[in-house]
């Protein structure tokens, strides 16, 4: 039953780098001694750091239907023009409680527009704008209802055209009981996964080692420093969109990306 729902999910989300050929890569997949897990909620536009953790995994669980973050990274990013680095909001509806599926876009508000507009005055002289330009127009000119489709669709693509080989999986489709970090060993338990590979902020977050310890689950900590790497304006800027990395440095992104990459293996306390 486990297999069939991932090759279910293969089938509906991709599994990327091996179906088609212009998005391959002949960057090896790292290494890994045993199965691991990385799992994020999705992000509008996501940094470089989200897109390391899913390239150093053997699979990526997004998590799409946890509590909507008011404050979080979930409908904003920051991309690069040249005043400096701005901050681009999809504007949403909210309400206490509400989950990430259920988050709908204002629709009544041009932010799409308003979002390309800066998007093409930004990047339009940057290297690889051109490559992406036609995918880019379009996604901003579709008229989005639901957050979680928007951010899934970029995902999608960000994947792809970096070339990452890591199968995805949405936890909204994956039966699979629990709250906070007993849920989390559960998802990764259901894919197979021994183990988990996260954020080291997360520790003073909201997850629990032990817990994952008693689970049978290796805590793997994402060691992880922004690569310098060419932008349009200076000085440099850390911390950005994947946008600014894949607009200016193309197919070579994925190689910048894991330049300054390592993983730590969280000590059992006892």
């Amino acid at each position: 039953m486990k297999d069939e729902k991932i090759h279910s999910l293969e089938r509906t989300i991709g599994f990327f780098g091996f179906g088609d050929p212009k998005h391959q890569t002949t960057n090896p997949k790292p290494p890994f001694s045993s199965f691991r897990v990385s799992i994020h909620q999705p992000h509008y536009l996501p940094w470089l750091r989200y897109f390391d953790k899913i390239a150093r995994s053997d699979v990526f669980i997004v998590l799409d239907n946890i509590q909507y973050n008011k404050n979080g990274w979930q409908n904003r990013n920051r991309i690069k023009t040249a005043q400096g680095p701005l901050l681009l909001t999809v504007p949403v509806f909210e309400h206490l409680g509400q989950t990430l599926d259920e988050v709908r876009i204002e629709r009544d508000i041009p932010w799409a527009r308003k979002h390309w507009r800066t998007i093409e005055q930004a990047y339009g002289k940057a290297a690889f704008f051109c490559e992406h330009e036609a995918w880019l127009r379009d996604t901003y000119q579709r008229d989005w209802e639901w957050l979680n489709d928007l951010n899934l669709h970029l995902l999608d693509y960000f994947i792809a055209a970096l070339g990452i080989r890591t199968r995805i999986v949405r936890a909204s489709e994956l039966d699979v009981p629990g709250a906070a970090t007993q849920r989390l060993a559960n998802l990764i338990h259901v894919v197979g996964g021994t183990r988990y590979y996260s954020g080291a902020y997360a520790l003073d977050a909201y997850l629990d080692a032990s817990m994952l310890e008693k689970a049978g689950i290796v805590l793997e900590l994402q060691e992880w420093t922004t690569p310098a790497y060419p932008q349009l304006y200076e000085p440099f800027a850390p911390d950005l969109s994947i946008l600014d990395l894949l607009l200016n440095c193309g197919p070579e992104s994925l190689n910048i990306l894991s330049q300054n990459s390592g993983v730590r293996i969280q000590e059992s306390e006892c």
